[in-house]
């Protein structure tokens, strides 16, 4: 039996997991989706204060409070930042780190780095929520689901930094990136998205996957994804 934590991406709760954990469940493993703080089911607690800290915490929490150890850890989008940042605190409970379609930081990379946008202070009267960015979905039932519960982010979120104090390539446990094959140039991220997979397919410290879907791979490629999941588990 394995045992999974799954987390989510911006704008998004976990929620977005439900297709995937059912599938992981009905196998026999066991599955933890935290939700992040001001997101999701936890989007009462919105707040300009919440930052990438914070959704760390909440991921580090799970973990801990849990006792949960030999896991395959997965950030899928923005929770590739928030599980890289995990390290600092739960990597030697950590068996398999899984990229799904991610940002993967380097120590001091915020995600508005990664994208190419400048920083710009935040100040009294300024944004401090980045609305949720259109997105396609295969099936529109699923597409109405997902797009009534995406809300927006608290903008320090992709403002702070990443910290690591060692390389992702020195940790002791396997590494797998899962690229979404139909990303779409213009959306935000996803120029990073194939930087990170060319970079794991060229490395003999990762293992590669690709499944043939746009960035909403949870939703239009579950059955897919989580046999994937399985299989490098």
């Amino acid at each position: 039996m394995e045992t999974f934590v799954l987390v989510h991406g911006a704008w998004g709760g976990s929620f977005g997991f439900r297709h995937v954990r059912r599938r992981l469940q009905k196998a026999g493993h066991e599955v933890f989706t935290p939700s992040l703080t001001g997101i999701g089911e936890r989007v009462h607690l919105a707040s300009p204060q919440i930052t990438l800290s914070t959704h760390i915490q909440d991921v580090v929490n799970q973990i801990l409070y849990e006792d949960l150890s030999e896991i395959v850890l997965l950030g899928y989008s923005y929770g590739g930042a928030v599980v890289t940042g995990s390290l600092e605190h739960v990597a030697d409970r950590v068996s398999h780190l899984v990229y799904l379609d991610a940002f993967v930081p380097s120590d001091g990379d915020s995600v508005l780095s990664l994208v190419g946008m400048p920083r710009s202070p935040l100040q009294i009267g300024s944004q401090h929520f980045l609305p949720p960015t259109p997105r396609e979905f295969d099936d529109p039932s699923e597409g109405q689901f997902q797009n009534l519960r995406r809300v927006p982010q608290p903008m320090a979120t992709a403002l702070e930094p990443v910290r690591l104090s060692q390389p992702l390539e020195s940790f002791g446990f396997r590494r797998t990136y899962i690229r979404a094959t139909q990303g779409d140039p213009s959306e935000i991220g996803n120029a990073h998205f194939a930087t990170a997979a060319a970079r794991a397919r060229e490395s003999e410290a990762w293992s590669f996957h690709e499944i043939e879907t746009n960035h909403m791979i949870l939703s239009n490629r579950p059955d897919e994804l989580a046999n994937l999941l399985l299989e490098i588990a």
